[in-house]
C-alpha cells in the first residue's frame, strides 16, 4: 500500500477528516457508507458500492433476505 502523505489528528470522539482530495478520488460524498477493518496492523476504509447481487446495477434497489436486488432481477425472479 502506498502513502500518499496526508495526517490527521483524530478528535476526543474518536473521529477523523477525510481530505477533500481523497473523497473526491475515490467519490466519497457525504451519506455515503464506508466499511472499516482491519487487515494485519492496518486500518482500512473502503467506500461500500450498494449495487444489485445478481446483476451490478445500482439503479432502483430493494432489499430481500438482507441482499440488494434491482428491479429487472426481481422482475426475472418472480416470471413463472
Amino acid at each position: 500500500m502506498k502513502s500518499i502523505g496526508m495526517a490527521r489528528k483524530v478528535d476526543q470522539l474518536g473521529r477523523v477528516v477525510l481530505p477533500a482530495e481523497l473523497r473526491r478520488l475515490f467519490g466519497i460524498r457525504e451519506g455515503d457508507l464506508v466499511e472499516i477493518f482491519v487487515e494485519g496492523d492496518r486500518i482500512v476504509l473502503s467506500k461500500i458500492e450498494e449495487r444489485c447481487v445478481f446483476c451490478g446495477t445500482a439503479l432502483d434497489l430493494r432489499e430481500f433476505a438482507g441482499k440488494l436486488v434491482c428491479r429487472g432481477c426481481t422482475s426475472q425472479l418472480t416470471a413463472d
